[in-house]
């Protein structure tokens, strides 16, 4: 089997990750890869942001939990945080940040890293005033919306890297 195919089949989400950084230049790397992601037309309409602060991680998860009325919401303490976000009137904004969430989830296996997609940040939370003072003030423009973010971060437990049969597929001839 090929690496490529045994990293697209061995990726699992992480929801407990350890202390640990990202390596900037791997993060780079990880970047690079949702940038060349299928974008509708190839507008590339995206803009990525990379949080590794922690504080301003957990500030913004907190703002998050508080809207959503969940206490001690913490996206699972990553390393970093990747936010996709893309221009509100894209038409297939949503599909592009997908695709581009993707690669940043096989990009960072291929690390070590584990990732998991945080849902919490979508077009209902993202536009109410708490939540876009802060995406204003880590750079994501007002004209943007977010439909889902990376979490990155070394697993706490090792990820399980058997393959095994999921779902179903038919091929006709």
């Amino acid at each position: 089997m090929n690496e490529i195919i045994k990293n697209l089949l061995t990726r699992r989400s992480t929801r407990a990750f350890c202390d640990q950084k990202i390596p900037r230049e791997e993060l780079e790397q990880i970047l690079q890869t949702a940038l060349y992601a299928p974008s509708g037309m190839n507008r590339q309409t995206w803009k990525f942001t990379a949080i590794v602060n922690q504080e301003k991680i957990q500030k913004l998860a907190e703002i998050i939990g508080t809207e959503l009325e969940r206490e001690d919401y913490n996206f699972y303490r990553p390393s970093a945080l990747i936010i996709p976000s893309n221009e509100k009137d894209s038409i297939w904004g949503k599909e592009d940040n997908a695709c581009a969430l993707e690669n940043i989830f096989l990009a960072a296996h291929s690390f070590g890293i584990g990732s998991v997609w945080i849902n919490q940040l979508n077009n209902n939370i993202a536009d109410r005033p708490a939540v876009r003072t802060i995406l204003r003030e880590f750079g994501v423009p007002d004209t943007h919306t977010i439909y889902g973010i990376a979490a990155l971060g070394y697993p706490a437990t090792p990820i399980n890297k058997e393959i095994k049969k999921v779902g179903s597929y038919t091929i006709i001839e």
